[in-house]
Protein backbone atom coordinates (compact mmCIF):
# COMPACT_ATOMS: atom_id res chain seq x y z
CA UNK A 1 0.00 0.00 0.00
CA UNK A 2 1.54 3.07 -1.15
CA UNK A 3 0.23 6.95 -1.07
CA UNK A 4 1.15 9.71 -2.84
CA UNK A 5 1.00 13.39 -1.64
CA UNK A 6 -1.92 15.34 -3.35
CA UNK A 7 -1.91 18.60 -5.11
CA UNK A 8 -4.20 21.25 -4.21
CA UNK A 9 -6.84 21.68 -6.19
CA UNK A 10 -8.42 24.71 -8.21
CA UNK A 11 -11.63 24.02 -7.67
CA UNK A 12 -11.79 24.35 -4.40
CA UNK A 13 -14.29 27.82 -3.35
CA UNK A 14 -12.37 29.06 -0.48
CA UNK A 15 -8.71 28.77 -2.32
CA UNK A 16 -7.69 31.49 -5.54
CA UNK A 17 -4.77 31.02 -7.30
CA UNK A 18 -3.79 34.13 -8.46
CA UNK A 19 -2.39 34.86 -11.91
CA UNK A 20 -1.01 38.46 -12.41
CA UNK A 21 -1.88 38.28 -16.01
CA UNK A 22 -5.58 38.06 -15.64
CA UNK A 23 -8.36 39.60 -13.01
CA UNK A 24 -8.82 38.79 -9.31
CA UNK A 25 -12.21 36.99 -8.58
CA UNK A 26 -14.14 39.90 -7.21
CA UNK A 27 -15.24 37.03 -4.49
CA UNK A 28 -11.26 37.40 -3.65
CA UNK A 29 -11.27 41.10 -3.07
CA UNK A 30 -11.65 43.65 0.22
CA UNK A 31 -10.28 41.24 2.88
CA UNK A 32 -8.52 41.64 5.53
CA UNK A 33 -5.07 40.16 4.32
CA UNK A 34 -2.80 37.95 6.96
CA UNK A 35 0.39 37.18 5.39
CA UNK A 36 2.64 34.49 5.56
CA UNK A 37 3.87 31.42 4.16
CA UNK A 38 2.11 29.30 7.08
CA UNK A 39 3.85 25.63 7.05
CA UNK A 40 2.34 23.86 9.47
CA UNK A 41 -0.64 27.05 10.17
CA UNK A 42 1.31 26.16 14.11
CA UNK A 43 -0.17 28.20 17.30
CA UNK A 44 1.71 31.48 15.89
CA UNK A 45 -0.02 31.69 12.85
CA UNK A 46 -2.95 31.70 15.18
CA UNK A 47 -2.50 34.66 16.79
CA UNK A 48 -1.72 36.16 13.12
CA UNK A 49 -5.33 34.76 12.32
CA UNK A 50 -6.62 36.65 15.50
CA UNK A 51 -5.12 39.70 14.48
CA UNK A 52 -6.46 39.45 11.46
CA UNK A 53 -10.20 38.75 12.22
CA UNK A 54 -10.02 41.61 14.71
CA UNK A 55 -9.37 43.87 11.98
CA UNK A 56 -11.73 42.78 9.92
CA UNK A 57 -14.14 42.84 12.56
CA UNK A 58 -13.83 46.60 12.82
CA UNK A 59 -14.13 47.43 8.94
CA UNK A 60 -17.09 45.00 7.99
CA UNK A 61 -15.21 42.69 5.81
CA UNK A 62 -13.20 39.21 5.51
CA UNK A 63 -10.24 37.94 7.08
CA UNK A 64 -7.97 36.07 4.30
CA UNK A 65 -4.56 34.38 4.11
CA UNK A 66 -2.20 35.16 1.50
CA UNK A 67 0.58 32.99 1.15
CA UNK A 68 3.01 31.29 -1.33
CA UNK A 69 3.58 28.33 -3.21
CA UNK A 70 6.13 26.55 -3.77
CA UNK A 71 7.67 27.38 -0.40
CA UNK A 72 10.62 30.45 -1.16
CA UNK A 73 13.32 28.21 0.31
CA UNK A 74 12.54 25.96 -2.94
CA UNK A 75 12.60 28.50 -5.31
CA UNK A 76 16.03 30.10 -3.89
CA UNK A 77 17.59 27.07 -2.68
CA UNK A 78 16.16 24.24 -5.01
CA UNK A 79 19.07 21.69 -3.33
CA UNK A 80 18.12 22.32 -0.64
CA UNK A 81 14.29 20.59 -0.51
CA UNK A 82 12.49 22.25 2.58
CA UNK A 83 10.75 20.05 4.67
CA UNK A 84 7.65 21.10 4.35
CA UNK A 85 5.03 20.98 7.53
CA UNK A 86 1.46 21.16 5.44
CA UNK A 87 1.21 20.41 1.55
CA UNK A 88 -0.76 22.83 -0.06
CA UNK A 89 -4.54 21.74 0.15
CA UNK A 90 -3.79 20.90 4.47
CA UNK A 91 -2.50 24.22 4.94
CA UNK A 92 -5.61 26.22 3.15
CA UNK A 93 -8.24 23.69 5.45
CA UNK A 94 -6.15 24.62 8.57
CA UNK A 95 -5.86 27.85 7.87
CA UNK A 96 -9.96 27.66 7.14
CA UNK A 97 -9.87 26.10 10.81
CA UNK A 98 -8.51 28.95 12.32
CA UNK A 99 -10.57 31.40 11.24
CA UNK A 100 -9.05 32.34 7.48
CA UNK A 101 -11.96 31.28 5.29
CA UNK A 102 -10.18 31.91 2.08
CA UNK A 103 -6.77 31.58 1.18
CA UNK A 104 -5.19 33.12 -1.54
CA UNK A 105 -1.96 31.81 -3.37
CA UNK A 106 0.16 33.57 -5.18
CA UNK A 107 2.82 30.71 -7.56
CA UNK A 108 6.12 31.66 -6.59
CA UNK A 109 9.10 31.52 -9.20
CA UNK A 110 11.95 33.68 -9.59
CA UNK A 111 9.95 36.33 -11.64
CA UNK A 112 7.55 36.86 -8.41
CA UNK A 113 10.62 37.27 -6.18
CA UNK A 114 12.08 40.17 -8.40
CA UNK A 115 8.51 42.15 -8.03
CA UNK A 116 9.64 45.18 -6.30
CA UNK A 117 8.27 45.16 -2.84
CA UNK A 118 6.32 48.59 -3.64
CA UNK A 119 4.85 47.58 -6.02
CA UNK A 120 3.92 44.29 -4.94
CA UNK A 121 1.91 46.03 -2.06
CA UNK A 122 0.35 48.63 -4.25
CA UNK A 123 -0.47 46.68 -7.85
CA UNK A 124 -1.16 43.02 -6.43
CA UNK A 125 -2.36 43.36 -2.42
CA UNK A 126 -4.45 46.91 -2.69
CA UNK A 127 -4.57 47.54 -6.46
CA UNK A 128 -5.81 43.59 -7.29
CA UNK A 129 -7.34 42.51 -4.12
CA UNK A 130 -8.43 45.57 -2.55
CA UNK A 131 -6.86 44.57 0.68
CA UNK A 132 -8.86 46.18 3.81
CA UNK A 133 -5.87 45.58 5.85
CA UNK A 134 -2.92 43.71 6.36
CA UNK A 135 -1.51 41.84 8.93
CA UNK A 136 1.74 40.14 8.84
CA UNK A 137 4.30 38.58 11.89
CA UNK A 138 7.43 40.80 13.19
CA UNK A 139 10.12 38.53 10.65
CA UNK A 140 7.74 38.44 7.41
CA UNK A 141 9.97 39.41 4.68
CA UNK A 142 9.38 39.99 0.65
CA UNK A 143 9.50 41.61 -2.60
CA UNK A 144 12.64 42.29 -4.41
CA UNK A 145 15.96 41.43 -2.50
CA UNK A 146 13.43 40.60 0.32
CA UNK A 147 13.08 45.02 0.88
CA UNK A 148 9.73 44.43 1.85
CA UNK A 149 9.45 44.00 5.76
CA UNK A 150 6.76 44.95 8.39
CA UNK A 151 8.38 48.27 9.19
CA UNK A 152 8.11 49.27 5.31
CA UNK A 153 4.18 47.86 5.32
CA UNK A 154 3.46 50.21 8.26
CA UNK A 155 5.16 53.25 6.73
CA UNK A 156 3.32 51.97 3.26
CA UNK A 157 -0.10 51.62 4.86
CA UNK A 158 0.32 55.30 7.49
CA UNK A 159 0.70 57.13 3.98
CA UNK A 160 -2.21 55.28 2.33
CA UNK A 161 -4.52 55.08 4.89
CA UNK A 162 -4.10 51.31 5.27
CA UNK A 163 -4.52 49.40 8.81
CA UNK A 164 -1.21 47.52 8.62
CA UNK A 165 -0.82 45.31 11.87
CA UNK A 166 2.26 43.55 12.59
CA UNK A 167 2.37 40.81 15.40
CA UNK A 168 5.49 40.24 17.39
CA UNK A 169 6.87 36.89 18.69
CA UNK A 170 4.46 34.29 20.06
CA UNK A 171 6.13 32.17 22.87
CA UNK A 172 4.90 28.86 23.97
CA UNK A 173 6.38 26.82 26.98
CA UNK A 174 8.93 29.94 27.30
CA UNK A 175 10.18 29.24 23.25
CA UNK A 176 9.20 31.65 19.81
CA UNK A 177 6.91 29.12 17.71
CA UNK A 178 8.15 28.72 14.25
CA UNK A 179 8.36 25.79 11.89
CA UNK A 180 11.57 25.65 12.12
CA UNK A 181 11.55 24.41 15.58
CA UNK A 182 8.52 22.18 14.90
CA UNK A 183 10.62 20.83 12.07
CA UNK A 184 13.81 20.36 14.24
CA UNK A 185 10.97 18.39 16.76
CA UNK A 186 9.90 15.68 13.77
CA UNK A 187 13.70 15.30 13.18
CA UNK A 188 14.60 14.01 16.51
CA UNK A 189 11.10 11.97 16.56
CA UNK A 190 9.91 14.34 19.13
CA UNK A 191 6.45 14.08 18.23
CA UNK A 192 5.06 15.75 21.13
CA UNK A 193 6.74 18.97 21.27
CA UNK A 194 5.97 19.36 17.44
CA UNK A 195 2.48 19.28 18.74
CA UNK A 196 2.92 21.18 21.56
CA UNK A 197 3.53 24.25 19.59
CA UNK A 198 1.29 23.42 16.87
CA UNK A 199 -1.75 23.44 18.84
CA UNK A 200 -2.36 19.68 17.40
CA UNK A 201 -0.74 16.61 16.81
CA UNK A 202 1.43 16.36 13.48
CA UNK A 203 -0.50 14.78 10.79
CA UNK A 204 0.22 13.25 6.95
CA UNK A 205 -2.38 12.19 4.68
CA UNK A 206 -2.30 9.97 1.52
CA UNK A 207 -4.18 7.61 -0.75
CA UNK A 208 -3.91 3.30 0.99
CA UNK A 209 -3.56 1.27 -2.07
CA UNK A 210 -2.00 -2.47 -2.16
CA UNK A 211 1.44 -3.31 -1.08
CA UNK A 212 3.68 -6.47 -0.74
CA UNK A 213 1.53 -7.21 2.14
CA UNK A 214 4.16 -8.71 4.16
CA UNK A 215 2.46 -7.33 7.56
CA UNK A 216 -0.83 -9.23 7.07
CA UNK A 217 1.20 -12.57 6.89
CA UNK A 218 2.94 -11.43 10.59
CA UNK A 219 -0.32 -10.91 12.28
CA UNK A 220 0.20 -7.04 11.53
CA UNK A 221 -1.37 -5.92 8.17
CA UNK A 222 -0.67 -2.40 7.81
CA UNK A 223 -2.01 0.63 5.57
CA UNK A 224 0.89 1.77 3.46
CA UNK A 225 1.93 5.23 2.43
CA UNK A 226 5.15 7.44 0.58
CA UNK A 227 5.45 10.16 2.52
CA UNK A 228 6.80 13.21 0.24
CA UNK A 229 10.69 13.00 -0.53
CA UNK A 230 11.15 15.95 1.82
CA UNK A 231 9.93 14.18 4.44
CA UNK A 232 12.81 14.08 7.43
CA UNK A 233 10.70 12.71 10.27
CA UNK A 234 12.84 10.55 12.21
CA UNK A 235 12.74 6.83 11.21
CA UNK A 236 11.77 4.81 14.09
CA UNK A 237 8.41 3.36 16.04
CA UNK A 238 5.09 5.85 16.91
CA UNK A 239 1.66 5.59 18.63
CA UNK A 240 -0.62 7.08 16.09
CA UNK A 241 -4.24 7.65 15.33
CA UNK A 242 -5.42 7.21 11.79
CA UNK A 243 -8.84 9.48 10.55
CA UNK A 244 -11.18 6.54 8.59
CA UNK A 245 -14.38 8.29 7.08
CA UNK A 246 -14.12 11.14 9.73
CA UNK A 247 -13.49 8.54 12.59
CA UNK A 248 -9.87 8.65 14.47
CA UNK A 249 -8.80 5.48 14.92
CA UNK A 250 -5.71 4.09 17.69
CA UNK A 251 -2.29 2.55 15.95
CA UNK A 252 0.62 1.80 15.76
CA UNK A 253 3.17 2.95 12.57
CA UNK A 254 6.77 2.42 11.60
CA UNK A 255 8.14 5.22 9.17
CA UNK A 256 11.69 4.40 7.55
CA UNK A 257 13.07 1.68 5.66
CA UNK A 258 12.00 -1.72 7.14
CA UNK A 259 16.16 -2.63 7.81
CA UNK A 260 14.82 -6.43 8.58
CA UNK A 261 13.37 -6.75 4.83
CA UNK A 262 14.46 -4.75 2.33
CA UNK A 263 16.19 -1.68 3.50
CA UNK A 264 14.28 0.60 0.57
CA UNK A 265 12.49 4.09 0.30
CA UNK A 266 10.93 5.24 3.86
CA UNK A 267 7.57 4.10 3.76
CA UNK A 268 4.86 4.77 6.66
CA UNK A 269 3.44 1.71 7.25
CA UNK A 270 0.27 2.02 9.79
CA UNK A 271 -0.92 -1.20 11.99
CA UNK A 272 -4.71 0.15 13.01
CA UNK A 273 -5.98 -1.54 16.24
CA UNK A 274 -9.19 -3.28 16.57
CA UNK A 275 -10.32 -2.51 12.98
CA UNK A 276 -11.14 -5.07 10.02
CA UNK A 277 -12.66 -2.66 7.19
CA UNK A 278 -10.67 -2.68 3.49
CA UNK A 279 -8.77 0.66 3.52
CA UNK A 280 -7.32 0.32 -0.08
CA UNK A 281 -8.01 3.32 -2.18
CA UNK A 282 -9.30 5.56 1.02
CA UNK A 283 -7.69 8.73 1.69
CA UNK A 284 -6.51 8.61 5.03
CA UNK A 285 -5.20 11.34 8.12
CA UNK A 286 -2.43 9.80 10.59
CA UNK A 287 -1.63 11.84 12.91
CA UNK A 288 1.45 11.00 15.39
CA UNK A 289 0.69 11.38 19.09
CA UNK A 290 4.29 9.88 20.26
CA UNK A 291 7.65 8.17 20.04
CA UNK A 292 8.17 4.80 21.50
CA UNK A 293 11.24 3.72 19.79
CA UNK A 294 14.13 3.87 17.08
CA UNK A 295 13.93 1.57 13.69
CA UNK A 296 15.85 -1.72 14.28
CA UNK A 297 17.04 -4.38 12.27
CA UNK A 298 15.87 -8.13 13.70
CA UNK A 299 17.77 -11.58 13.34
CA UNK A 300 14.22 -13.30 13.60
CA UNK A 301 10.88 -12.93 12.61
CA UNK A 302 9.68 -14.78 15.96
CA UNK A 303 11.74 -11.57 17.64
CA UNK A 304 10.38 -9.13 15.12
CA UNK A 305 6.98 -10.02 16.17
CA UNK A 306 7.73 -10.53 19.64
CA UNK A 307 8.97 -6.43 19.63
CA UNK A 308 5.94 -5.85 17.62
CA UNK A 309 3.68 -7.14 20.38
CA UNK A 310 5.35 -5.01 22.81
CA UNK A 311 4.85 -1.82 20.42
CA UNK A 312 1.40 -2.31 20.54
CA UNK A 313 0.86 -2.52 23.65
CA UNK A 314 3.23 0.86 24.49
CA UNK A 315 1.07 2.43 21.71
CA UNK A 316 -2.06 0.98 23.34
CA UNK A 317 -1.35 2.54 27.11
CA UNK A 318 -0.25 6.02 25.66
CA UNK A 319 -3.27 6.67 23.25
CA UNK A 320 -5.17 5.29 26.21
CA UNK A 321 -3.62 8.37 28.16
CA UNK A 322 -3.98 10.95 25.08
CA UNK A 323 -7.38 12.45 25.15
CA UNK A 324 -9.64 12.00 22.10
CA UNK A 325 -9.13 13.99 19.04
CA UNK A 326 -11.89 16.52 17.36
CA UNK A 327 -13.56 14.85 14.11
Amino acid sequence: MTAQPEAMPNENPAVFVLDLDKPVPEAARGAVLALGNFDGVHRGHAELARAAKRLASEHGTKAAAFTFEPHPRSVFRPQEPVFRLTPPQLKAELLAEIGLSQTMVLPFDMATAAIDAARFVDDLLIGRLGAAGLVCGYDFHFGKGRTGSPEMLQAHGLALGLPVVVVPPFSWQGEAVSSTLIRTALEEGDVARAAAFLGRPWFVRGLVVHGDKRGRDLGYPTANMQLPRDCRLRHGIYAVRMKIDGIWHDGVASFGRRPTFDDGAPRLETFVFDFSGDLYGKRVDVAFVDWLRGEAKFDTLEALIAQMDADSRKARDVLGRTPRFLP
